[in-house]
């Protein structure tokens, strides 16, 4: 007999549902908490203002991310269908808003395709500092080896291979034995290594230099620029515009409380993301040695640092693993966004599903390990590799992209009744014009504003213009 996350919708059997809140908040947590909350949030909270960038993100967080949050939970929860089922079941008639749905979960087909190699970076880096602790190597040495791992395709490649296995045997189990089970022990074991990290920061000699540097206001450093990465990261980091959080809310119980959940989750998010920065920057600034942003910062500068203090052979390995834990949990709910389309829509079993999108994964991933060594001089859009192109054209164009569909339908085109009765169904009913008010004006113009100044930075706007006449 076949189980029930085993079933296509529309059959008899019941839709599987998280078991609880807690299974939900750990799963949708772990998708949002990833590589960036890592290397980019305490980095770009430092560099614009520290405290000052904190409470503008925090702003953002509460005026748009935790919105939209709402609205993708809300709508996988009544529809109870992936996201592109979603949308078509909500407008059967007017098909142009299933793009909706098709770019949110093209957005996170391409991402995960990408995301594995990077997380492959970080099991390779496991695998380095368990076998030598970088202890034994000059810092020139420890710098050059990622841009060694870089050229080598075939090393990337079977990283790749190992962590898209890893993914696939979490979702091949289904929502509650494998998403949630796995969720109950990656999230809490990624908590207490970083927990550790963050323990060991603050007994640090550059704590007092890193809190300055993350936590000391200087408003005089909040430029257009700075609000505007606040405004995009707080967008991002949440996982939303990917049909993870609309595929995660169609397994929510109908009682659930969506403004509760999703503030724990966005808490939790933001908590992780500080923590990590008071884990890291003590001992950068410690070490003497530049907070750069980036893979830089991780695969180059941290690795010196863990050669040269105390306790390093120990701390690399447990860095790395909370690093891969991060990708991981990420990675799950992009494969699970495009599972979940194939067993509502086209009936599929999960473990055919999970198989096809994972291998699918992998294959469009594999030009990505190969950008920086045998396809490094094969360029897609403008001067950009296969991978540059790749990020560029999901986290740019499409993410924001669906973000700005999802407000503008929820907020404007979607029943009233039907969004009241949702809020209403989990007790914060009393939220639902504060809530309709942003998602209806605040959040469609932010996402528009990400989604111009993205294509501002990546150029496109002068190749617009050049089409137009105008330069």
């Amino acid at each position: 007999m076949a189980r029930p996350d085993d079933q296509a919708s529309g059959h008899a059997a019941q839709r599987p549902l998280w078991s609880n809140r807690l299974g939900f908040v750990l799963a949708a947590a772990g998708s949002a908490v990833g590589l960036g909350n890592v290397w980019k949030f305490p980095y770009i909270a430092g560099v614009n203002g520290g405290g000052a960038f904190v409470l503008v993100y925090l702003l953002c967080i509460a005026l748009v991310g935790v919105p939209i949050m709402m609205a993708e939970l809300m709508i996988g929860r009544h529809t109870r269908k992936d996201a592109i089922g979603a949308f078509a079941a909500l407008e059967p008639g007017r098909r142009w808003w299933h793009g909706a749905g098709w770019i949110s979960v093209a957005a996170a087909f391409i991402i995960s395709s990408y995301y594995s190699v990077v997380a492959g970076w970080t099991l390779d880096y496991v695998w380095r500092s368990l076998h030598d602790g970088f202890g034994a190597l000059a810092p020139s040495v420890i710098e050059s080896q990622f841009g060694t791992l870089l050229e080598n395709g075939l090393r990337q490649g079977l990283w790749h291979l190992l962590f898209m296995f890893l993914c696939l045997a979490v979702v091949i189990g289904g929502v509650q034995r494998g998403i949630e089970r796995w969720s109950r022990i990656l999230m809490p074991a990624l908590l207490a290594l970083l927990m550790l990290l963050f323990v060991n920061g603050l007994r640090s000699d550059g704590l007092e230099e890193a809190l300055r540097f993350l936590f000391a206001p200087d408003f005089g450093r909040l430029s257009a620029d700075a609000w505007l990465e606040a405004l995009g990261h707080s967008f991002f980091t949440l996982s939303l515009g990917m049909a993870a959080m609309i595929t995660y809310g169609s397994y929510l119980k109908p009682d659930e409380n969506l403004f509760g959940v999703s503030l724990r989750v966005a808490g939790l998010d933001t908590l992780i993301a500080l923590m990590a920065g008071i884990a890291i920057f003590p001992i950068v600034f410690a070490a003497g040695l530049e907070a750069a942003s980036g893979p830089g910062l991780i695969f180059q500068t941290l690795p010196v640092v863990f050669s040269q203090i105390e306790g390093g052979a120990l701390l690399a390995p447990l860095f790395f693993v909370l690093l891969a834990f991060a990708a991981l949990t990420s990675n799950i709910s992009l494969l699970e966004a495009q599972i979940a389309y194939l067993i509502d829509e086209r009936g599929w079993s999960r473990r055919r599903a999970s198989v096809c999108v994972a291998g699918a994964a992998f294959t469009v991933g594999i030009p990505t390990a190969l950008s920086g060594n045998l396809l490094k001089n094969w360029h897609l859009i403008g001067e950009r590799t296969f991978f540059d192109s790749a990020d560029l054209l999901a986290s740019s164009y499409l993410l924001p992209l669906a973000g700005l569909l999802i407000a503008l339908y929820v907020g404007w085109f979607w029943r009233g009744e039907a969004e009241k009765a949702e809020l209403i169904q989990g007790g914060c009913g009393g939220l639902y014009p504060l809530w309709h008010g942003l998602i209806r004006y605040v959040a469609p113009l932010a996402v528009t504003v990400i989604l111009v100044n993205k294509a501002i930075q990546a150029g496109l706007w002068q190749v617009l213009r050049r089409l137009l006449g105008l330069a």
